[in-house]
């Protein structure tokens, strides 16, 4: 044994394994102080937005859904789905068959009439003169009194049965102008410019007007849309006609369609199923309105939108994260920002647009200062101070 404790080589190694005993002791008896542990965030500049979100859906700025007036079969078909079309074009014509018999029926019962006053218009006049003639007769007493009462009477009732006449004459012609219009409507015609955007019927198809119009196209003003998105009751408070919007497309998240706010409805859409307005699930939403310009076609009927509303914004501002603001016991704005040698100092702010995600600063910090926005994982367990010797 004393051997082997003279031996250099054994000298040497006896020397490290006890250098290493006191360099693990010190670490776990005393380990070293380390400087605190946090995430910070630098303040910069930006533009801050606060909005209301929301969901919703493009609807042409005109649809117009056009109904046939008579019954009858479709006999042409002058336009196509998708077609752009005038006002005044002709979209659709129905067999006017029934229609021109009615008129000239019309015209042939007012023609009758007219023929019964022109004769009854005659009977008037030799009753006139009858009666003039008896009452010339009265006068002298050639006749007795009868008859001049009885061409009195003789007299008024043909003035009464021309005065029917004339009354049914009337009726007559309004008959005649009905079936014209009927005969009219077999021919129907765009009643604004814009595109076909559906077309239920074929020709040879009966189309039957008597109960209710049926529908032989709809046509949609497509170089306007507008915007129609559900606004929670929540949110409705702060939202107003004039505010700036924009929202993106499905198919193009990417591009932002901006416009102005025109209106907001004054009661929810439930309100057309329930007399006081309330969805079976007891949410409530309103619609906000507003339009865009559509000169590409791009934009399509139905289609969802995500709905930005400005609220408010700001342009340019020094902007840090809102989870960096702090409050003080008498309501003042502070942040807390890294000191020397690992300490923190209080720093009062002045708040300005806060969206509770970012807020903007106007007074107390610089662009470039760093501020404390949290502990970083792990510093909490550091600062529970020394781990003691293990055993």
């Amino acid at each position: 044994m004393k051997k082997l404790l003279t031996r250099p080589g054994t000298i040497i190694i006896i020397l490290i394994l006890l250098g290493a005993g006191g360099w693990l002791g010190r670490t776990y008896v005393f380990p070293p102080e380390t400087a605190p542990d946090y995430v910070t965030a630098k303040v910069s500049r930006g533009d801050l937005e606060s909005t209301v979100l929301a969901t919703g859906a493009l609807e042409a700025s005109q649809l117009v859904s056009v109904g046939a007036q008579v019954s009858g079969q479709i006999k042409k078909l002058y336009v196509s789905l998708g077609d752009v079309i005038k006002e005044g074009d002709m979209i659709a014509e129905i067999d006017p068959s029934t229609q021109q018999n009615a008129l000239s029926d019309a015209k042939a019962k007012l023609a009758n009439i007219e023929a019964q006053l022109a004769s009854k218009q005659a009977t008037l006049r030799q009753a006139q003169k009858a009666y003039q003639r008896q009452k010339e007769m009265r006068r002298l007493d050639a006749s007795p009194q009868e008859d001049l009462e009885n061409a009195e009477a003789t007299l008024a009732v043909t003035k009464a049965e021309i005065n029917a006449l004339n009354a049914q004459i009337d009726q007559a012609r309004i008959a005649v102008d009905t079936a014209q219009i009927d005969l009219n409507y077999t021919k129907i015609r765009a009643p604004m410019d814009g595109t076909v955007v559906s077309l239920p019927v074929k020709v040879g198809q009966t189309v039957n007007a008597v109960q209710s119009t049926p529908t032989i196209l709809k046509l949609a003003q497509l170089s306007t849309m507008t915007v129609k998105a559900e606004i929670s009751e929540a949110d409705v408070i702060r939202v107003k006609p004039g505010q700036e919007v924009y929202f993106t497309i499905l198919g193009d998240p990417d591009s932002r369609y901006h416009a102005t706010l025109r209106a907001i409805e004054p009661a929810p859409d439930a309100i057309k199923d329930n007399d006081d307005g309330l969805a079976d699930n007891k949410a409530v939403y309103y619609n906000a309105l507003f339009d865009i310009s559509n000169p590409d076609g791009i934009l399509r009927i139905a289609m969802t939108t995500e709905v930005t509303i400005i609220l408010k914004s700001v342009k340019d501002a020094l902007i840090i994260p809102a989870s960096a603001l702090k409050t003080g016991p008498d309501g003042e704005s502070y942040v807390e920002m890294p000191g020397k040698e690992g300490t923190v100092k209080k720093q009062p702010v002045t708040v300005g647009l806060n969206t509770n995600v970012k807020a903007q600063i106007t007074a107390g910090l610089q662009e470039g200062d760093t501020v404390i926005i949290g502990a970083a994982s792990g510093a909490s367990a550091n600062a529970n101070g020394p781990r003691g010797m293990r055993f």
